[in-house]
């Protein structure tokens, strides 16, 4: 996410919080959003559940969450591609 910022021109900031970051990518209108969106707040809720004890009544749908890690690596791609001048590996769309 970051990547994409910096490359919209957001200067750069230490934070971690997605949702300040998915904001962020919203005001600059990146074409991404639709793909972050829903990591963000699927992350979001994994994380919280894992740091905060007493949170996690539910068993972690790893299923999801690796469907997640599938999607974070060809957005990390997409976003390489955008910062190099490429473009995404074939047969790999643009998430």
């Amino acid at each position: 996410m970051k990547a994409e910022l910096i490359r919209l021109g957001w200067p750069s900031e230490r934070i971690h919080d997605l949702e300040r970051l998915l904001d962020e990518l919203v005001a600059r209108k990146s074409d991404l959003v639709p793909a972050f969106e829903p990591l963000c707040d699927a992350l979001t809720d994994a994380y919280f559940t894992d740091r905060y004890p007493g949170f996690d009544l539910d068993d972690p749908d790893w299923p999801a969450l690796s469907k997640h890690v599938q999607t974070v690596s060809e957005l990390a791609e997409t976003v390489a591609a955008r910062l190099t001048g490429g473009s995404p590996k074939k047969g790999q769309s643009p998430v």
